[in-house]
């Protein structure tokens, strides 16, 4: 299983790189891993603008040779991890810029007649690790899961990833948010996760 993480976090002191780290070290001990990219959205330079004029239109995305490298590391995946905070509610606007322009059509769905296109993106699996200061319950219970409903069923549904695994992480700020266990738990999964 080839295994893409994308890490969007400013500080590479954090909590977040943290978890990143377990990423690695269980993914590195997962006999069903055979190869591990990071990506490391804040250290690339990504530049999350989306820039539309008369020479560069939204329809055309799918082949801006810019962006052909990231478009290369997400077909090569199997498995492709998200590692991010969740600010008002939603991932950080570094990895939404990334998205915006990688997601696009003709490389990640295809339009169709009917109400949803035809998913390119079939087959793989995503897990998104995702950590917040506030308590763990707060998206369900004040937002409706908007985060989860965001990520799982307006993007990777979309096109056509079926298999999302979440680690949502609430209280990280406080001395009671349980880190270590949270970390553990992290690198476990990685350490025998199978497809």
């Amino acid at each position: 299983m080839k295994t893409l993480v994308i890490y969007t976090y400013p500080n590479r002191k954090s909590l977040n790189y943290a978890f990143l780290q377990k990423v690695i070290k269980g993914s590195k001990e997962n006999p069903n891993i055979t190869e591990l990219q990071i990506l490391d959205l804040y250290e690339e330079g990504f530049d999350p603008l989306l820039v539309f004029n008369e020479n560069k239109r939204r329809r055309d995305m799918y082949r801006d040779p810019s962006l052909e490298k990231y478009r290369n590391q997400i077909t090569w995946a199997d498995k492709i991890v998200f590692v991010y905070p969740i600010w008002w509610g939603r991932p950080p606007a570094m990895l939404m810029g990334y998205i915006d322009q990688l997601f696009s059509a003709n490389f990640a769905y295809r339009d169709k007649k009917g109400l949803l296109p035809d998913g390119l993106l079939k087959g793989k699996s995503v897990v998104c690790i995702s950590t917040m200061k506030g308590p763990a319950k707060y998206p369900l219970l004040w937002l409706n899961n908007a985060h989860k409903v965001l990520m799982k069923k307006a993007l990777f549904n979309f096109v056509g990833i079926k298999k999302v695994k979440f680690f949502e992480f609430g209280n990280m700020e406080s001395p009671k948010g349980r880190q270590t266990k949270k970390l553990e738990k992290v690198y476990q999964y990685f350490k025998k996760v199978e497809q």
